[in-house]
């Protein structure tokens, strides 16, 4: 459904990108946005993805059950693994992600907002709290970059969503606090967290379990992205591991199974399938999972992302090649 309502859209929103050289189509959108503020020099870097805002709908206070009590989800298909302190660890399925992209929820006492990217393949976890407000998040509809920006709904700020920075309005230049949490398979987190909670399905009539995204991930290049290509002749579609400014590709992590360098140890295990493979998510190829920990084991905060957006938004950042 996605794909076939995004392709047109493309044809006239790349050109009206192209076109525009201030925010007034914008303004009219979001008459409460405040856009005198803000971090956008080339407006025609923001296009419209098709649906307008809140198209996709956010998910906030989802419901969750035990692990051990779920029988929907296949054995490879990737969840959001979210541990916060003595709190029960929570997974949040990739088959409900695809369709809403933001979940709001609280974790041990932190309000978090769960995130999935698409066509970055960006799954990144934020505390919402920002200046003593606990912000809620939702999906304005526009990409920057090919990557989702969010808007708060106190402020309807804009934010991007693979650097969680405020772009747009009053919180122009914020930066959310990103949270330790990783994919990894259904198997693998139940396996370790038998009485763990997993997200209960949504109530919105969607096609859970499906990917409207099919063979994404094995094309040339990515979907409504006008900015450069990566270095060192690295596919724009490459996933890399992407901690702080630097980018591991993944290939080479797989090749090892684990990498320790610049302070952190990264391993990659086998099993879990890709998103957006297969036209079925539980049938996606294996891409397996990573986890990066400190020198004290600890975990730390971090994305497995397409190569072309890491370039886009770390345009100086690291590559940590063989």
């Amino acid at each position: 459904m996605w794909r076939r309502m995004l392709w047109p859209a493309a044809i006239l929103t790349l050109w009206s990108g192209v076109a525009l050289a201030n925010p007034g189509i914008w303004e009219r959108e979001w008459p409460d946005t405040d856009f005198a503020k803000t971090s956008i020099r080339d407006w025609g870097e923001i296009i419209s993805g098709g649906p307008p805002k809140d198209g996709i709908p956010a998910i906030s206070d989802p419901g969750f059950h035990r692990a051990a009590d779920e029988s929907r989800i296949g054995d490879r298909e990737p969840v959001i693994t979210v541990e916060i302190g003595n709190a029960t660890p929570r997974a949040y399925p990739i088959r409900y992600l695809t369709w809403h992209e933001i979940v709001n929820d609280t974790v041990g006492g932190v309000p978090v907002a769960v995130t999935f990217c698409p066509l970055c393949n960006s799954a990144l976890t934020f505390d919402r709290r920002v200046g003593g407000r606990t912000l809620s998040f939702g999906v304005s509809g526009k990409l920057r970059y090919s990557d989702m920006v969010m808007y708060d709904r106190e402020t309807e700020s804009w934010w991007q969503q693979a650097i969680g920075e405020g772009i747009v309005g009053h919180y122009t230049g914020t930066e959310l606090k990103q949270l330790p949490s990783w994919m990894e398979s259904w198997a693998e987190f139940r396996s370790r967290n038998p009485e763990g909670l997993v997200m209960a399905e949504p109530d919105y009539n969607r096609s859970y379990g499906r990917n409207p995204y099919a063979n994404y991930d094995s094309s040339r290049t990515p979907f409504l992205y006008n900015g450069e290509m990566p270095p060192h002749g690295i596919p724009a579609m490459a996933r890399v591991v992407r901690v702080g400014a630097r980018a591991w590709p993944l290939d080479r992590l797989a090749a090892s199974g684990e990498i320790t360098e610049a302070g952190v140890t990264i391993s990659w295990q086998a099993g879990q399938a890709s998103a957006l493979d297969s036209g079925q998510i539980a049938r996606g190829r294996d891409v397996g999972s990573i986890r990066v920990r400190d020198g004290q084991g600890r975990d730390v905060a971090h994305d497995v992302m397409f190569a072309f957006a890491f370039h886009a938004f770390y345009p100086n950042g690291r590559w940590m090649l063989d």
